[in-house]
């Protein structure tokens, strides 16, 4: 299923200029539009632009909030532009950009209609350096830093900041680019901020390490000598393949060396006598240096590791691989291979082997010949492969859309260079789905376009375990038939005994079937898989937490939180727990005022819980202050999977304030744009709901109703026991504002009494349900959600 390409774009080093137009979200759209028209007017202008351009040695991408260029000339390129653009912003005071700088691969293609699509670490790593930094500030990464200082007329203009925290615990080496002329020589915020937590942190280490000895001496003196069990607990056929070292002169080569150590992984995923953890959470030790094996064993719950290196010399590889015992730390075996590169899948094979043969674990047939299967033969589409893979993982994080269709595009690549690359159709599969179920695309064509890749990858091997795995994926999300998913499920679960995501989409299932005492075991699984992933985390928590079992949920959150500490959601869910528990908003207000202090920008992410604190605490100055964080796309709410849109906040301020002036003109602009999505998306419940209580608030009785009756249709409670409930919740709000008492509280007692409903504190605080106050039915609603006395 290869799209059209009039031109490839080969893997090749190119040097990344990212920039940034910072504030964009905040500006109305033909803001938006001007500051980016003033951008390109800016970067036109330059010398360097003007001269790759006219070399054809120069590619400008549209990032909505910027652009990426693209230089395939000299490493100095992108950095002599970024000086060049500097000077020209003073006459144009009012566009503040912020710029990250990288070398790396790039690959693409470019279709028909000569738009460039690119990717690859180069536009990637750009990307993440620029996002360590503030207004003003020109950032390299350590790459080109070391690049340019072999010339003098660089070196006085780099300061090193050191390492900067980036998506899912990476770290990149930042260096500022700046004079008295051009950059911003303050230490970017998120520095600043790290520098402030490490001191508060070894302060913290002294004082827990006395309150450690002083335990450590009351155990010995108090408690009876009883033999630990921590290492019983874990069985000896356990494992983690971490991050094998890069050890090749080219960085770039990271690349690869992951893909082998990943490869490896799944190969061993594939043996049901053994228990392997998921790549999500071995990729978090990376630094080898860093590495305690026997505090990895016991954090990831293995009795083993393996670690490793990769050196590659053009057409000849070498791996070093080692088995270590976590207990001990004793090495129990070692191998070192070297091959031509176009054996590496064979180098995998073995090590694999070794490892089950060193582990005792018993292997079947049907295991052995799963194994010695090579992905694929074609090395560069096993790397758009991985690449797109990567792009997928980030599919929780807010604006992913754009990565999900770059992933796609690479995909495309990648089977046109190897049309029997399976797996390669079934992740392409996976990101169209992605897609469709997170409303970035929620229209039959994309469910099509997932099915049309899932055939081919059928055609090719239609008994793999990832085939049914991704057809499960497709009956689940395409269609919620949850019957069918189960039956490819457990399919799937004969070949992918290790998969964390398969238990993980078996747990969800039951959640929706309202299966509850089975998603909480299955999620266990999945987290004691994936046990430092932070989506599988937050789920179980969010789970345990639908089910009123709030101690459980806040210890999942916490964990999940300990791995992304500065993700300003996962913050905000665990304060909010107390709210929802017990009407107590305290810890969300203290919350919410730490993520605050660092920034607007970062603040905008959770500004729905910014709102919903002010109304609980009815203070009309924090709810206003509240909506100059939100978005000019709206926001999503997670819990119902539903995406509002800026004016509505405006008007439902309004509504509980009661100015109803205000809160009819913004209701009305709200409205065009959910109108917009039902008519685009009609089989979108939470479309309909979103218009439905905009048409309450704007007093348009029977066409509220009706809109939120048929977001029940269309998803209705037997359907889904996660966010049907939501959406019962809503049309007893929609009732309520339109004056049907009775009928808001008949939906008010379904939701109560449902996992994932309403709670004690959003009907005990939230002006919402002010309507209802004072009926006996709605207070005695509220006295069965309140926390019980022990």
């Amino acid at each position: 299923m290869p799209i059209e390409t009039k031109k490839e774009i080969e893997l090749e080093i190119a040097h990344v200029l990212f920039i940034d137009i910072v504030g964009y979200s905040k500006l109305s759209i033909n803001e938006q539009r001007a500051a980016v028209d003033e951008l390109t007017q800016i970067v036109r202008a330059t010398e360097q632009f003007q001269r790759a351009e006219a070399a054809s040695r120069l590619l400008k991408i549209p990032t909505g909030d910027g652009m990426a260029l693209v230089f395939y000339t000299s490493p100095e390129a992108p950095a002599q532009c970024a000086l060049e653009i500097s000077p020209l912003l003073k006459e144009h005071p009012r566009l503040q950009l912020r710029m990250g700088i990288h070398s790396g691969p790039v690959s693409g293609v470019v279709d028909v209609n000569e738009r460039a699509n690119l990717a690859g670490a180069g536009i990637n790593i750009a990307q993440r350096v620029m996002d360590c930094g503030d207004a003003g500030h020109i950032l390299l990464s350590k790459r080109v830093a070391e690049d340019l200082e072999q010339y003098d007329k660089w070196r006085p203009l780099l300061h090193d900041l050191g390492s900067c925290e980036v998506k899912h615990g990476v770290r990149v080496s930042v260096v500022n680019l700046y004079d008295d002329q051009f950059g911003n020589a303050k230490l970017p915020l998120k520095f600043e901020t790290a520098q402030k937590r490490r001191a508060r942190v070894r302060w913290a280490e002294v004082a827990i390490a006395l309150l450690v000895l002083v335990a450590i001496i009351a155990a010995f003196v108090l408690l009876p000598r009883k033999p630990t069990h921590s290492a019983v607990a874990i069985g000896e056929k356990s494992i983690a393949v971490l991050p094998f070292e890069n050890l090749s002169s080219d960085k770039e080569n990271a690349y690869f060396a992951e893909g082998i150590q990943d490869e490896i992984l799944t190969d061993l995923a594939k043996v049901a006598d053994l228990k392997v953890i998921s790549r999500t959470s071995v990729m978090q030790y990376r630094d080898s240096a860093a590495r305690n094996l026997r505090e990895i064993g016991q954090q990831l719950g293995v009795a083993h590791v393996l670690e490793g290196s990769v050196q590659r010399a053009g057409n000849e590889v070498r791996v070093n691989t080692q088995l270590i015992n976590a207990h001990t730390d004793a090495h129990e075996w070692a191998e070192k291979y070297d091959r031509p590169i176009n054996h590496v899948f064979a180098i995998q094979t073995e090590i694999a082997n070794a490892i089950v043969q060193q582990l005792q674990a018993h292997l079947s047939p049907s295991e052995k010949a799963a194994i010695a299967e090579a992905p694929t033969k074609d090395l560069v589409a096993f790397d758009l492969f991985r690449r797109a893979r990567i792009l997928d993982d980030e599919v929780n994080d807010p604006g992913s859309g754009p990565g999900l269709f770059q992933g796609l595009s690479l995909l495309e690549e990648a089977v046109r260079r190897d049309p029997n690359f399976y797996l390669a159709y079934c992740l392409m599969a996976e990101i169209d789905l992605d897609l469709y179920w997170g409303g970035f695309d929620h229209t039959p064509g994309r469910r099509d376009h997932a099915l049309s890749a899932l055939k081919q990858a059928e055609g090719i091997n239609p008994d793999a375990g990832d085939v049914h795995l991704q057809k499960a994926d497709y009956a689940y999300h395409g269609f919620r038939d949850y019957e069918t998913a189960r039956s490819e499920l457990e399919l799937a679960r004969k070949s992918l005994p290790n998969s964390s995501r398969l238990y993980t989409m078996i747990a969800a299932i039951d959640r929706r079937q309202a299966r509850w005492d089975e998603a909480v075991r299955n999620f266990d699984r999945a987290v004691e898989l994936d046990p430092r992933d932070f989506t599988t985390l937050s789920e179980a928590g969010y789970t345990y937490g639908a089910l009123h079992r709030y101690p459980r949920a806040s210890q999942l959150i916490q964990q999940a939180a300990a791995l992304s500490p500065k993700d300003p959601f996962v913050r905000a869910a665990l304060a909010e727990s107390p709210f929802l528990e017990r009407a107590d908003i305290g810890p969300l207000r203290t919350e919410l005022n730490k993520i605050l202090a660092e920034g607007k920008e970062v603040a905008s992410h959770v500004a729905g819980y910014f709102i919903e604190c002010a109304l609980a605490e009815h203070d009309h100055t924090a709810a206003v202050k509240a909506l100059d964080l939100v978005p000019a796309d709206g926001t999503i709410d997670s819990r119902y999977d539903m995406s509002w849109p800026r004016d509505w906040h405006v008007g439902l301020v309004a509504h509980c304030f009661n100015e109803e002036t205000a809160a009819k003109n913004a209701f009305n602009s709200a409205r065009t744009v959910a109108a917009k999505t039902v008519s685009e998306q009609p089989e979108y419940a939470s479309a309909w709901t979103i218009l439905g209580v905009i048409d309450a608030g704007l007093g348009r009785k029977s066409e509220a109703i009706a809109e939120g009756k048929r977001a029940c249709e269309l998803l209705p409670l037997s359907k889904d026991g996660w966010d049907g409930v939501g959406f019962v919740s809503y049309l007893a709000l929609i009732y309520s504002w339109v004056g049907e008492k009775g009928l808001a509280l008949d939906q008010l007692e379904i939701s109560a009494k449902a996992p994932n409903g309403i709670t004690y504190g959003e009907l005990k605080l939230n002006p919402t349900w002010n309507a209802l106050r004072g009926d006996p039915r709605f207070e005695q609603i509220v006295a069965s959600l309140a926390p019980k006395k022990p």
